[in-house]
């Protein structure tokens, strides 16, 4: 039996929040406890950002740490979910003429993994990646998401993966708390409100939105994920925010759920 499942963005933050037990990834917990079982996901990561547009099509796709200079323990971390090819070929068809690469080289970066692991800790759902084509506009991106909503219906869980704020030139590494930034506060209520209202097209065209913006978004590919998830989400659908805060002061872990 197939449910209409939501569709999710996760402010994922630092890799560590792979291993960690925090405010954050007990809301991922809760999450993936409220939500039905889905036949299959589909994630938009932001660490699969280059010159074209491909599906991970493995039977068995790896797990890629893909970052430097963290603990031991967090380059041991696997998380073996089966791929789905038929899903990937489904993916490939929705999307036509975009012209889809079926991929068998990637696997699952740490932008699907870490909250995966937090949502699902089994590992026994198929799991594809959809890249993001670095030479697409915000708009192509958002109508990707739209192409690919009809997948809800089909108990298909779309997520996906990054930040809305995302300033690593300012982020306070280290386990002290430090306040957030004014422009990084005033950004992300902006974007929340934005998406309460269903102004998509105002989130679209982010780079309108002025400096606060343009200091949360330093470059494109940490925020194109949200486009896919409004994509697919449906006129006047429920949204809601079921993590919140705002990690070393420039990083939004802000989590945001259609249906």
């Amino acid at each position: 039996m197939s449910y209409r499942m939501p569709t999710i963005f996760f402010g994922h933050g630092n890799p560590m929040n792979a291993l960690l037990e925090s405010e954050y990834t007990r809301g991922w917990m809760d999450i993936g406890a409220r939500l039905p079982r889905p036949n299959a996901i589909l994630s938009i990561s932001a660490h699969w950002y280059f010159s074209g547009t491909a599906v991970t099509a493995a039977e068995k796709p790896r797990t890629i740490h893909d970052f430097g200079g963290f603990p031991r323990e967090l380059y041991e971390v696997e998380y073996p979910a089966p791929g789905s090819p038929r899903l990937a070929d489904q993916i490939r068809d929705l999307l036509e003429p975009t012209l889809v690469e079926a991929d068998l080289v990637w696997g699952l970066d740490h932008g699907t993994w870490s909250v995966l692991c937090h949502l699902f800790p089994d590992a026994d759902i198929p799991v594809v990646q959809l890249s993001i084509d670095e030479r697409e506009s915000p708009e192509f991106h958002y109508e990707t998401g739209k192409r690919i909503e009809s997948l809800r219906d089909e108990g298909v869980l779309i997520i996906g993966s990054d930040n809305i704020v995302h300033n690593l030139h300012t982020y306070a590494w280290g386990k002290h708390g430090v306040e957030a930034f004014d422009w990084a506060v005033r950004f992300e209520k902006q974007a929340r409100e934005l998406l309460a209202a269903g102004d998509f097209v105002a989130l679209v065209d982010y780079e309108s939105l002025g400096r606060d913006a343009l200091l949360s978004i330093p470059t494109p590919e940490h925020y194109l994920p949200l486009l896919y998830v409004i994509g697919a989400s449906k006129e006047g659908e429920q949204v809601s925010f079921p993590v919140e805060g705002i990690d070393g002061g420039s990083v939004s872990m802000l989590t945001i759920q259609f249906g």
